[in-house]
């Protein structure tokens, strides 16, 4: 046995060392200045993905347990087919949109216009996102409501700053013109529920539904108190 494990032990040896070669040729690679712009697109479709699965599982394991039908079967593939959907989209976005930033610059002598960022989301938003299904839809909502958010004026002697990333830090936005913000939201969107709930997303709908109409039916105590009839 001892013979065996000395005759071994230079190959073993050997593999080791052509793995650990193998490992800083890769390590100089990646750290390359030359490669950093294609790898920046290789590392976002990584954090697309990922982030992706981070977001929508929980959400869809919750709202599953909450308002799922059918056995634990279905409910799973829809978990699986949500995850799937949202984490390969975000990644296919963050794919398309760094791809054409890379191309814009590289087009217009390395410096990238105020524009270029406008364009590079307009043209993946449509080929990513352009298709309407559940998921797309909660996605592109959760986009516009930030979107509209983003022009109530910011908190008075609140200043722009960077981040390590150089991306401004932001603001909160100022509380009086939040609490108008609010309330006119919110008005609105009772309203619409009531008479023109047809337009309302999906999800939002059955949620106010199980709010505000199933909270007008009961039979008994059981059913006023633990779930809905």
């Amino acid at each position: 046995m001892h013979a065996l494990e000395q005759g071994r032990s230079p190959s073993l040896h050997n593999y080791h060392v052509d793995m650990e070669g193998i490992l800083n040729e890769l390590n100089s690679w990646s750290t390359n200045p030359a490669y950093h712009d294609v790898l920046s697109i290789l590392k976002g479709t990584r954090s697309g993905f990922v982030y992706g699965v981070k977001v929508r599982f929980p959400h869809a394991l919750v709202m599953s347990i909450l308002f799922g039908r059918g056995d634990w079967k279905t409910r799973l593939r829809g978990i699986f087919r949500a995850t799937k959907q949202h984490s390969f989209n975000l990644a296919k976005f963050v794919t398309i949109y760094k791809t054409l930033l890379l191309l814009q610059r590289k087009a217009n002598g390395g410096k990238e216009r105020s524009a270029d960022t406008f364009i590079a989301g307009l043209l993946g938003g449509y080929v990513v996102f352009g298709e309407r299904t559940a998921v797309n839809e909660q996605i592109v909502l959760y986009v516009v409501s930030r979107v509209v958010a983003s022009f109530i004026p910011r908190a008075s002697g609140s200043h722009p700053s960077s981040t390590s990333s150089g991306v401004g830090k932001p603001l909160p936005p100022d509380s009086r013109y939040f609490t108008v913000f609010a309330a006119l939201s919110w008005g609105a969107v009772m309203w619409i529920f009531n008479h023109r709930g047809h337009t309302i997303q999906p999800g939002m709908f059955n949620s106010m539904t199980y709010l505000y109409k199933d909270s007008d039916k009961w039979k008994n105590l059981k059913t006023l108190l633990w779930h809905n009839t």
